[in-house]
């Protein structure tokens, strides 16, 4: 499984970029999975569902299934968060996996950094940024893309791609 991260501050473009070069690779041809990371308590079910009713009394999984799409609420319950060599092994089978976030975790990432940025860059401290998209030419020693050349991003990666 190839896996690619985007990484950066918060409101740096990392979710544009991240569904951007979705949309690329899909249109490529490609089978791509996603894994977005959250800091905050998240929530895709709400209450008064059917399906928060049996999270609410106990079950572990929720599997909720309909005609378009299923989702499947894993409640820790004290557990400690999974890790996300973890959570790509529960993905189904695809060409490509986009991670958004997981920041601190050791896969290849490329960090989205903008010049009006208050936060230094991540990639003087973190070995795993193997490319830079900007807004401006980053000094980085790496590839350097402009943040929306998606197709030069894309093809930065697939020329990555294990066999």
């Amino acid at each position: 499984m190839n896996v690619i991260g985007i990484v950066g501050w918060k409101n740096s473009g990392k979710t544009t970029l991240a569904a951007a070069l979705i949309r690329e690779l899909s249109a490529r041809g490609l089978t791509v999975n996603s894994i977005k990371h959250a800091h905050h308590m998240v929530d895709v079910d709400q209450p008064g569902t059917d399906s928060y009713k049996h999270r609410d009394a106990g079950a572990r999984e929720v599997l909720l299934a309909g005609g378009q799409r299923f989702a499947i609420m894993h409640e820790l319950r004290g557990a400690e968060e999974p890790t996300l060599d973890e959570l790509l092994a529960r993905l189904g089978p695809c060409d490509w996996v986009v991670v958004e976030g997981f920041k601190t975790h050791s896969h290849p990432k490329i960090e989205v950094h903008r010049r009006e940025s208050s936060r230094t860059p991540l990639y003087p401290e973190d070995d795993n940024i193997i490319a830079v998209a900007a807004d401006y030419a980053a000094d980085f020693s790496g590839p350097v893309f402009d943040v929306n050349d998606v197709p030069g991003i894309a093809d930065f990666i697939l020329s990555a791609e294990k066999p």
